[in-house]
């Protein structure tokens, strides 16, 4: 593996305060506070979310209460078909525990008492109209997000004919100007400099830029450069997947380049496995043309189709029939074209 891609730093939060979480939930998900600005300081420390039906049924040994609870129409149901004051002690029973917050689904109410003992221990209470499946579904992913694993990259990342490219050399090897090269050819910045790159479900990571640096460029010799303001919205992305790694070396006696594609590489970057393309440079080579045959030659294996094993099999084929005759032309009849 590449030293660049060695020894990455991985980032992963270990909490959120639920002020955040509200601050940056509740427009996307439609959650409406129900006793203020209560507990807002509280931490939330796992993506996962928790339905309490055994907790407040009065079995607690296995309540995991230090995550989000969500309260849908079992939970509500459950509580409304009990008298007020074994609500309460329902309620009082789930709130001994150190909970996050408590959201309400399916456009629910609590009683006004149940609202003012969840204010007194100082548990922030949200509701919302959607489903419960809808909610825990949103907030789940939106949870997965922000403790995802993280690792940032010094690399140029381009979006090529959909393809996400990151390329990746020593510092002053050209990488900037290679992406500077495919913006102006049409295709798309996500980032230069700096790469942060997101770990998404199993298989997936998503690179995007940091929030000070965004879609600025640094050019030797020129200096810094705005891609938006310079070649408008269309030549920027602020995320793309990551699907390709190019990386850029110079070129060396003592270095072994892929000749044929038949093995291809790929390499580890938080846990998923990505392929990597070497690729030699030297003064004269257009670097930009092959970047975008590799975003190509990507999209066609990715759909079935790999040349160099379309090729190999065509040629073990011939060697198998042992054929005396002259190799054969490219096509048989020159149809009276003399050029």
């Amino acid at each position: 593996m590449s030293s660049i891609l060695q020894n990455l730093e991985i980032i992963r939060k270990d909490h959120l305060t639920v002020g955040f979480f509200y601050k940056e939930a509740h427009e996307r998900f439609d959650l409406r506070m129900v006793n203020g600005e209560v507990g807002f300081n509280k931490k939330i420390t796992e993506p996962n979310l928790h339905r309490p039906q055994l907790a407040l049924a009065g079995y607690t040994a296995l309540f995991t209460y230090h995550r989000i609870q969500i309260f849908g129409n079992t939970e509500i149901y459950y509580l409304r078909s009990l008298s007020l004051d074994m609500r309460k002690e329902a309620f009082r029973r789930i709130l001994e525990f150190d909970i996050p917050c408590i959201i309400i689904t399916n456009g629910n109410t609590l009683d006004d008492e149940l609202v003012a003992i969840a204010t007194e221990r100082n548990i922030p209470l949200f509701f919302t109209a959607h489903e419960t499946t809808k909610t825990v579904y949103l907030i789940g992913d939106f949870l997965d997000d922000q403790f995802a694993l993280q690792s940032s990259l010094h690399a140029s990342f381009v979006d090529v004919y959909g393809v996400g490219v990151l390329f990746i050399g020593r510092s002053g090897i050209g990488k900037s100007e290679v992406a500077l090269d495919l913006v102006e050819r049409g295709h798309r910045l996500v980032a230069d400099d700096v790469v942060l790159i997101t770990k998404k479900g199993e298989g997936i990571l998503i690179g995007s830029g940091t929030s000070l640096v965004q879609h600025f460029m640094e050019i030797r010799g020129l200096g810094i450069i705005d891609v938006r303001q310079m070649f408008g919205v269309r030549a920027i992305r602020f995320q793309k997947r990551v699907e390709v790694i190019v990386e850029l070396e110079e070129r060396s006696k003592d270095l072994e380049f892929t000749r044929t594609g038949l093995d291809p590489v790929n390499v580890q970057i938080l846990g998923v496995p990505t392929p990597k393309v070497q690729l030699p440079i030297f003064a004269g080579k257009n670097i930009t043309v092959i970047a975008e045959v590799i975003a190509l030659n990507y999209l066609l294996d990715h759909y079935g189709y790999n040349a160099a094993k379309i090729l190999s099999e065509k040629l073990q084929n011939t060697l198998k029939e042992k054929s005396k005759r002259p190799e054969d032309r490219a096509i048989h009849y020159f149809e009276h074209d003399f050029e």
